[in-house]
């Protein structure tokens, strides 16, 4: 049974053992989907939940719109992403010349697990009709990292500063498209 408090204790105690050991804490949380959904609760709109946070440890509640879309981006720091709940497509990016091309792809659904390391360029997207929810664990300060971290414009793939409220404003905008085609 998922315990939010157990499951921030298993992921501060991870934290001198490295990615590899963060990467099991996180397998054993998503292994029972319903559980999280359980403690966590049904999630009500996109964003990110910030669960905990330190210097050296981040965890968040990511909750995807119904086929919502994020720009390439980094992170500077090791994330692993635990899907619990519908769909998410990573499409990973290398730096190309003056910008970045695709090098691959990985789909998750419940229950498993992606391991991105530090220096990472993906883009995200929900590809069904329902919300998909994660538990994403990032090894730092997601909110303030150690290099600045960069995203890239979907269309031109042109590279700029991250912004965190830029992220906000698509998971919102999402919801709102979602809403209006929901007629809520």
């Amino acid at each position: 049974m998922f315990d939010k408090d157990r499951f921030i204790e298993s992921c501060k105690a991870a934290v001198p053992e490295g990615q590899k050991a963060m990467r099991e804490v996180v397998a054993a949380a998503v292994c029972d989907p319903a559980s999280i959904i359980k403690s966590l609760g049904e999630p009500q709109s996109a964003g990110l939940t910030p669960l905990y946070r330190s210097s050296d440890l981040t965890i968040l509640q990511f909750v995807w719109s119904p086929r919502m879309s994020i720009f390439p981006h980094n992170h500077e720091m090791y994330s692993i992403v635990g899907l619990y709940v519908g769909r998410e497509d990573n499409l990973f990016w290398r730096r190309h010349g003056a910008g970045i091309e695709a090098a691959g792809a990985k789909s998750l659904g419940p229950g498993e697990v992606a391991t991105l390391g530090p220096d990472i360029i993906h883009s995200v997207t929900n590809p069904i009709g329902k919300r998909s929810c994660a538990l994403h664990v990032y090894g730092g300060d997601f909110f303030d990292p150690p290099q600045p971290r960069k995203e890239w414009d979907h269309e031109t793939l042109e590279e700029k500063p991250w912004s965190l409220d830029h992220a906000k404003a698509l998971f919102r905008e999402a919801d709102e498209r979602h809403a209006l085609a929901e007629g809520i």
